[in-house]
């Protein structure tokens, strides 16, 4: 049986990009659901030529804390995802390379949120400018090795689900995963 789209009857507005729709499910029944109309992210597994990983290192105010994580960010509107993730890497890091590939690309909440992340592997990236921060940004750079950034997610410190879908597609394209 091939499930069947809710039917939205009304949207409205909270704010830009945030909406309440009052949706008609398949059974009849009238339910509000939320939907964050986020723009694209993207996010970088940055390697550099010593095989360390280019880490960030930010207080996220949802959680709180302070995480590690990929470089990466929002995609503007008008960039590309392989361009987006390009210009976060050097603003947040000082960071740049040509030898990116793309490794995978999800919904972060598809029950919530309607975009996209896109995950990336980037090879030989080297240290080429100062970081560039937004007005929100306060960032530390980290360099670790990936066998230690694999470590330290198995020892939970490395807790950005996000960050982690990235990291595991980045080795599944290595052939890291057995």
């Amino acid at each position: 049986m091939a499930l069947k789209p809710w039917k939205i009857l009304e949207s409205n507005y909270l704010r830009p990009r945030i909406r309440f729709d009052q949706c008609e499910l398949p059974n009849g029944k009238i339910f509000e659901a939320t939907a964050f109309e986020f723009r694209t992210w993207a996010s970088v597994l940055a390697l550099t030529k010593d095989q360390e990983v280019v880490l960030v290192r930010q207080f996220r105010h949802g959680a709180q804390a302070a995480f590690f994580e990929f470089p990466g960010g929002v995609v503007e509107d008008d960039e590309n995802p392989l361009d987006g993730m390009r210009r976060e890497l050097s603003e947040e890091t000082g960071y740049t390379g040509s030898n990116m590939i793309e490794v995978g690309k999800f919904y972060p909440n598809p029950a919530l949120q309607t975009n996209l992340m896109y995950g990336y592997l980037a090879y030989d990236v080297e240290k080429t400018d100062v970081q560039k921060f937004d007005e929100a940004e306060d960032i530390e750079v980290h360099l670790v090795a990936l066998d230690e950034l694999i470590a330290m997610t198995k020892r939970g410190e490395f807790q950005h689900g996000l960050q982690v879908a990235v990291l595991f597609h980045a080795l599944a394209y290595m052939n890291r995963i057995q």
